[in-house]
Order: C-alpha cells, then structure tokens, then sequence
C-alpha cells in the first residue's frame, strides 16, 4: 500500500488528552502507574452503565477533544461517593463506567469526521490504541459506518519513539530529506509545516 506523507490537522486536544485522563482517573482510584492499562483491565470486568459520566465536547460541531472535566468530574463524585470504591466490584464498576465516558467520545468524534471527509480506514496510534475497548468500539462503528479499522498490534503501540522510527524509515525509503541535526525544538511543530520543510 502506498504511504502518503500529507496531513490535515482536524482537531486537537484542548487540555488533558484521552491517555491522560485514563491515568489520571486511574490515580484518583489507587491504580498503579501507568494507570490506563490497569483501568482498562478491569473495565472489562465491570458494568460500563453503572455511572453516567460527560462526554465533554461530544455535541460540539468541531474534531476537538476535551477530558479534563471528566477527570474533575469523576474526583468530585469520588469526594461525595467514597462507597464506590468500598469492593472490587465496584471499582470495575466504576473503571468501566469512566472508560465509556472516554471512548465514546473518541469513537463519536472520529468516526463523524470520517464520514464527512468520506474516508474508508481509520487508524489510531498512541498508548490509547491499546486501550481494548476503544479498539473494540471502533472497529464496531467504523464497520457499520463502512470503514475499516487498520490498527497496529499492541505492543507497538506503547512506545511514541516506535512509532516516530516507523515514519523516519518511510521517509528515508521515500528519499525525503531529513531534519537537520542542529534545529532547533519546535513545540507543536505541527505535520504542515514538517511535511513542507523536510521536502
């Protein structure tokens, strides 16, 4: 398959990404660090309607995402509910119930901008990619929207230096120039300008 090396950015994170959240929730719990791998353990356990969370940003006509007021969201209902991390029933309970909130959002918003760009695969990349009910998700409605989900196997998922040595090797092989050793860090070098300044 040919590998295309143009991007559009469509939206963005606001404040706390999607893998944020997850750890961030997962340490108001008492989850071991990383957190996201546990939470999604055991959401798989735990009855993902037990608690009704916000899907923040979810209605908004836009690709942007924003997960810092569900983590507020769930320290607050934490603070007023302390019983619902009593057994471990019920911080499956509670795992699968903050696991819905995130995915559906991801999977919602994702597979609207796909639909309207009349894309026929989806992707996604990053430790969150390894969350195994975004995966399952995804899949189900990039099926039924009639896309199909491509998604790297998990363990290469993990690691965002994997993932940059991947492209670095597609541009070598495609002879596009490479970023010469002495610029200078760019935050939020966005893929526009890379893709224009490594041609």
């Amino acid at each position: 398959m040919p590998v295309s090396f143009e991007h559009r950015v469509l939206g963005g994170t606001r404040d706390d990404a999607a893998g944020e959240c997850f750890d961030k929730v997962a340490k108001l719990i008492g989850l071991p660090y990383p957190g996201g791998p546990e939470l999604d353990r055991l959401a798989n356990e735990g009855n993902p309607q037990a608690y009704s969370f916000p899907r923040p940003l979810i209605h908004e006509p836009n690709y942007d995402f924003s997960f810092s007021g569900l983590k507020t969201s769930v320290r607050y209902f934490l603070e007023k509910h302390p019983e619902a991390l009593a057994t471990a029933i019920d911080v499956k309970n509670l795992c699968a119930s903050v696991q819905a909130a995130i995915v559906e959002v991801l999977v919602q918003k994702t597979v609207r901008a796909a639909t309207y760009y009349h894309v026929k695969y989806i992707t996604i990349s990053g430790g969150v990619s390894c969350n195994t009910g975004l995966r399952s998700a995804l899949g189900a409605a990039a099926k039924k929207a009639g896309m199909e989900l491509k998604v790297a196997p998990a363990q290469l998922c993990t690691d965002n230096a994997g993932m940059v040595g991947i492209l670095a090797e597609q541009y070598f092989d495609k002879n596009i120039t490479a970023t010469p050793y002495d610029s200078e860090i760019v935050p939020g070098w966005d893929l526009a300008t890379l893709h224009s300044e490594a041609r």
